[in-house]
């Protein structure tokens, strides 16, 4: 066996691996489950199971094997995202709307692909750029993975019975922790120095990432100081209670309009319950853990919370910076800098060229992974992206200060 056959075949069996996480992650979701979409940002289940097989479908299988033919040719139309150049599609507010297709036809349409998938992979042992284009389809799985665990929560997170979703494991991705998670009720910040210098910024080496990593380069950093661990739960809640959300001056004039649309002055999955705060989870409605990270809260929140304990939010380059001093990998975290290119980006040619650049405008940058991330999906060039008002993700807090 060739070493170029050796990497196809572990790439085949990763193709197996990860395609099936997809499907343990539904695994406890009962067939009413899959449908709904109760907030435009939020797909249905079964829409994000045949977006994901529709990618493997159009930009490798079709492409690359003359003799495929095409599981449901109305399927491109259902299960498009945003690619203009791959050809119309619905309009991503009705996506829960389908009933039909049925799930399980959705089901049958991945295995389809997938045996499909794997007959490709014994005739293009040998060819670079198929596995390029799998090793991309692979993360852009995982991408939805993470998405499926936090629709899911948003789906049944208004569900006025709170039920659990998940009695199997799949939350906890790659931890970046050099302390426990768990810290005491009022910790102690630890704050990393890192003094005003030159640093490279961006993916280098022959490893994946994405083309919004690419084009590494140096930028001046003034001296700074970073919290080693996110902002908890307890801490947060100081913050409410010490009335944050009543406090004008906190807040950005957009955040301050944002927050004062809320349905409760909370982060998202908060529950007010016969006087105390509990928390939705894929458990089901459970009292705060007031020693965990906050979650599922805006930059807004963020940016507001840090002006109120006297310090700021990172920028992204602060915090790949300083990332192998940092306690991360339980949630994304918001930064200061907006999304944009790096020097010398280009937009790849082709539908898959719309994959990062066109959203460069009106979002923040997340920096880290949370536990709804797939294992082996982050690193510490990672840029994640959101409007600042979103907060449906595993988002959260880390502290910084210029000295």
């Amino acid at each position: 066996m060739t070493e170029t056959t050796s990497r196809t075949t572990a790439l085949a069996t990763q193709y197996i691996a990860v395609r099936q996480r997809s499907l343990d992650i539904c695994a406890e979701l009962h067939p009413e489950d899959f449908v709904p979409q109760p907030t435009p940002d939020v797909s249905p289940p079964k829409w994000h199971l045949a977006h994901s097989t529709w990618f493997f479908e159009t930009f490798i299988l079709q492409p690359h094997d003359e003799s495929y033919v095409p599981y449901d040719a109305a399927f491109a139309y259902l299960f498009n995202s945003y690619y203009e150049a791959a050809g119309p599609r619905i309009l991503r507010t009705q996506r829960g709307n389908m009933t039909r297709p049925t799930t399980a036809e959705v089901y049958a349409y991945r295995a389809h692909v997938d045996e499909a998938m794997q007959e490709l992979f014994c005739r293009k042992a040998d060819d670079e750029a198929f596995r390029d284009l799998v090793t991309l389809g692979l993360h852009h799985e995982q991408q939805h993975q993470e998405l499926l665990i936090t629709d899911i929560l948003y789906i049944l997170g208004h569900n006025p019975l709170f039920p659990a979703f998940a009695k199997t494991d799949f939350l906890g991705a790659d931890a970046h922790l050099s302390t426990p998670l768990a810290l005491a009720l009022a910790p102690v910040v630890c704050w990393v120095d890192i003094p005003a210098d030159i640093y490279e910024i961006g993916h280098k080496g022959s490893g994946f990432s994405f083309d919004n990593e690419l084009g590494r380069h140096r930028v001046f950093l003034e001296a700074y100081a970073i919290s080693q661990q996110v902002v908890t739960v307890a801490e947060y809640l100081e913050f409410m209670q010490c009335g944050g959300y009543e406090t004008v001056d906190l807040w950005l004039s957009e955040g301050w309009a944002f927050a004062q649309t809320l349905d409760q002055q909370a982060p998202l999955h908060w529950h007010l319950r016969d006087g105390d705060w509990c928390q939705y989870t894929p458990a089901g409605l459970e009292p705060l853990r007031l020693d965990a990270p906050v979650t599922h809260v805006s930059y807004y929140e963020a940016d507001a919370y840090a002006r109120w304990i006297s310090a700021r939010l990172a920028t992204e380059f602060e915090w790949e910076v300083a990332h192998d001093e940092l306690d991360w990998g339980q949630v994304w975290e918001w930064t200061s800098s907006a999304y944009g290119p790096y020097p010398g980006f280009a937009t790849a040619a082709g539908a898959l060229g719309e994959y990062n650049g066109k959203w460069m405008v009106n979002q923040q940058v997340l920096r880290g992974a949370s536990v709804a991330t797939s294992p082996g999906h982050s690193r510490p060039t990672y840029r994640n992206f959101f409007h600042a008002e979103k907060r449906w993700q595993y988002t959260g807090i880390r502290l910084a200060r210029t000295l």
